[in-house]
C-alpha cells in the first residue's frame, strides 16, 4: 500500500478537500516504511513494537485531528478480522456484539454461496435484510399462512424475511453470489438458525414417520446439518414456481437499484425503508455513493443506531458526542462501522475513487436530520448569536438537504 504523497496532498487542497493532521502525517513519511505518530509540536517517534500495516489504513486513529476529544467505544471492525467459517458449498463470517461491542440492536453476516450451491432451508428469531453484492441467487419463503415466496436477486437487490418465516438462499450460475445479511439483534450468531437437516436428525423416525404418513426407513438417509452445501445449479425460475401455491402479499425482494436516487454533483443516496419496501418493517438503509472529494454533510439520526457496511472506496467518519467528545476512524472496504444514536457524524471520501457504503437502522423508515438545514432554517439572528456567522456565512446555508456535498 502506497502512502499519501505530497502531491497528493496539496491536490487534494487545492480542490477544496480537508487535509488534516493525519492525512499530512501520512504524506510528511511518504518515504518511510511506516507512518509516525507525530505531527508538528506533538506526538513523537515510535519504536515498537507496532503494527504497521494497521497504521497506514487507520491514520486518523495514529495521528487524530485536533478536534478529536475525550474518549469514545470503538466503531469500526473489519469484516477481514472475523472469524471464517468454510463450508463444501462456501462460506460465512460475521460481525455481532461479540466482535462490534457497541453493535447492540444489529448484526451482520457477509456469505458466499458457489454456483448451486444452497443455504440450508432455515429459520430464526431475528428478521433477515440482505443486499446483494455479487453475482445472483435464488431466495424462497413459506410464510405461516402457507404463502410462498420464489424469486432471483442480483447485484444491488434486497431481501427481507420476516421473523420465524423459513426461506432458503441458492447461489445460481455462472458463479454463485457475495451477499451481506443485516439482523436486527446484534446478538444474533449464524449459529443460532433451526435448520431444517438438524431438526429432522433430532427428531425420532417413528415421530416423522407419523407426521409425514411414510415409512420410518424413509428418513434414513437425513443428514445431521448440511447448513452451505453444494447441489445442482437450478434451472429457470419458472419452474420453481408451486403450481396452485398462493403467493405471499408483499413480496420479499426489492430491486434497490432501480430507485431513482438523490443526486447530488458530488454522489447518490437510495433509501429504502418501508415506504419503498413494504415487508421490511425492521430494517430501513441508505445505499451511498460519494465521489473522489465529496462527503456525506454533517448530520446525525433521530430514530436510532446506524450500522454501516463499506462496499468499495475509502474514506473517515468523524463522530460527535455528548460533552464534547469526538473522535475519527478510516474505513476501507468490507470494514463495519457504527454510530451511535443521535451522534452527529460525517463521511468524507478520502481516496481517489468512489466511497460506497450501506447506512442500515433497526427501525422501519429512514430519517436524518441535516446540519445545514437546521442551520438555514432557524431564525439568522438566533444562529448569529451562537455561531459568530459572518453574512456570506448565513447566506450560504441551503434550506434545502444536500446529502452529499459539495453540492
Amino acid at each position: 500500500m502506497n502512502p499519501i504523497s505530497r502531491r497528493t496532498m496539496l491536490g487534494t487542497a487545492a480542490a477544496g478537500g480537508l487535509v488534516t493532521a493525519a492525512t499530512a502525517a501520512v504524506a510528511q513519511n511518504s518515504d518511510q516504511a511506516t507512518p509516525v505518530p507525530k505531527v508538528p509540536g506533538r506526538g513523537g517517534t515510535d519504536p515498537g513494537p507496532r503494527n504497521a500495516v494497521l497504521d497506514r489504513l487507520n491514520p486518523d486513529t495514529l495521528t487524530p485531528p485536533s478536534t478529536d476529544h475525550g474518549t469514545l467505544p470503538n466503531l469500526k471492525f473489519p469484516f477481514s478480522e472475523a472469524h471464517m467459517r468454510l463450508e463444501q458449498g462456501g462460506w460465512t463470517r460475521q460481525v455481532t456484539v461479540r466482535e462490534l461491542g457497541i453493535s447492540k440492536h444489529i448484526a451482520g453476516v457477509n456469505m458466499r454461496l458457489n454456483a448451486g450451491s444452497i443455504r440450508e432451508l432455515h429459520w430464526h428469531k431475528p428478521a433477515e435484510w440482505a443486499y446483494m453484492l455479487t453475482g445472483t441467487a435464488r431466495i424462497t419463503a413459506v410464510d405461516a399462512e402457507g404463502r410462498n415466496f420464489v424469486d432471483d436477486v442480483g447485484e444491488g437487490d434486497l431481501w427481507y424475511f420476516p421473523s420465524g418465516i423459513p426461506h432458503s438462499i441458492e447461489g445460481l450460475a455462472p458463479d454463485g453470489c457475495e451477499f451481506l445479511l443485516v439482523f436486527d439483534d446484534g446478538d444474533f450468531s449464524e449459529d443460532d438458525t433451526f435448520g431444517i437437516s438438524h431438526w429432522l436428525h433430532h427428531v425420532p423416525k417413528e415421530v416423522l414417520a407419523k407426521n409425514f404418513g411414510v415409512p420410518a426407513a424413509s428418513f434414513d438417509k437425513v443428514p445431521e446439518y448440511l447448513y452451505i452445501f453444494p447441489a445442482s445449479v437450478p434451472g429457470r425460475l419458472a419452474a420453481d414456481q408451486i403450481e396452485g401455491a398462493t403467493p405471499v402479499p408483499q413480496k420479499l425482494s426489492h430491486r434497490m437499484m432501480a430507485q431513482e436516487p438523490i443526486r447530488t454533483k458530488s454522489g447518490t443516496v437510495r433509501i429504502t425503508d418501508s415506504s419503498n419496501f413494504p415487508v421490511s418493517k425492521t430494517i430501513a438503509a441508505a445505499l451511498v455513493e460519494v465521489e473522489p472529494g465529496g462527503m456525506r454533510e454533517l448530520h446525525w439520526h433521530p430514530n436510532t443506531d446506524e450500522w454501516q457496511y463499506y462496499i468499495e472506496g475509502k474514506g473517515r467518519m468523524g463522530v460527535f458526542a455528548s460533552e464534547g467528545d469526538a473522535r475519527t476512524f478510516d474505513y476501507q472496504a468490507g470494514d463495519v462501522g457504527y454510530v451511535p444514536f443521535a451522534m452527529g457524524h460525517y463521511i468524507e471520501n478520502t481516496g481517489n475513487t468512489r466511497l460506497r457504503f450501506l447506512e442500515m437502522f433497526k427501525s422501519s423508515y429512514y430519517a436524518d436530520v441535516s446540519l445545514d438545514q437546521w442551520l438555514a432554517l432557524t431564525p439568522p439572528e438566533l444562529v448569529e448569536a451562537h455561531l459568530n456567522l459572518d453574512a456570506a456565512t448565513m447566506a450560504a446555508l441551503r434550506k434545502q438537504k444536500v446529502p452529499v456535498v459539495p453540492a
